[in-house]
């Protein structure tokens, strides 16, 4: 067990460097005023030829914005399980570990969105309502991810051995995942390097989710 949970800091770390360096590239290179009120993107040529090549396609737009809500939905059922526990058990540290976990992933996850709110990395290809919006790394694609990633967890935990079910549940969960990711891409509000960045990083935040559930149940073992 604990060598599961320095394995996994590790690809952490690894996956966490890779995502700086990324950004760092989109940051730097190539960057030209190809945006919207000649906002400068970086990797220009890549994401003006992905840009161009798909377009703008509001149903996309639209489709992602619904499992958009529906992963937010995921998340405040999970918190309702929490809450759930904490009414029966009567105490915080009662609640399940993985589920106190999971809520403070998600506020790590909500500070990383603020983050790239105010670090501006690039803008949107497109303007949508009020000006020009950050667009890197694509939030929908973190939520997505994020969300119904550490969903498919907790249904190894919460019902293993109801082999069926999980088949069900994986298989839907990540079909919602990835249709968000490759929705967001087609729909045209994101240049393609905002999709990889939102990858990247939330394949990061939840090898640090993984990583700190096992550290602790590596402690409760000792």
């Amino acid at each position: 067990m604990e060598y599961k949970s320095k394995r996994n800091f590790r690809i952490t770390g690894a996956l966490g460097l890779l995502f700086a360096a990324f950004t760092a590239i989109v940051a730097t290179v190539d960057v030209r005023p190809i945006g919207p009120e000649q906002s400068s993107v970086g990797l220009a040529g890549l994401n003006q030829f992905v840009a161009g090549l798909l377009g703008v396609n509001p149903l996309w737009y639209d489709i992602t914005e619904w499992l958009g809500a529906a992963a937010v939905l995921f998340a405040l059922g999970f918190a309702t399980l929490g809450l759930c526990q904490l009414i029966r058990r009567r105490s915080l540290w009662k609640v399940d570990t993985r589920i106190l976990l999971l809520g403070a992933f998600y506020m790590v996850v909500v500070l990383v969105y603020l983050f790239f709110e105010l670090v501006i990395i690039n803008y949107r290809p497109v303007i949508l309502d009020a000006g020009l919006e950050a667009s890197y790394p694509s939030s929908h694609t973190v939520i997505a991810i994020c969300i119904f990633g550490t969903a498919i967890m907790q249904f190894h935990h919460y019902l293993r051995g109801k082999t069926v079910w999980l088949v069900i549940l994986d298989s839907a969960t990540a079909l919602l995942m990835a249709v968000t990711v490759i929705g967001r891409l087609l729909s045209g509000v994101h240049w393609f390097t905002d999709i990889v960045g939102g990858a990247l990083l939330s394949s990061a935040l939840i090898m640090l989710y993984a990583s700190a559930l096992s550290y602790v149940e590596c402690r409760r073992t000792v």
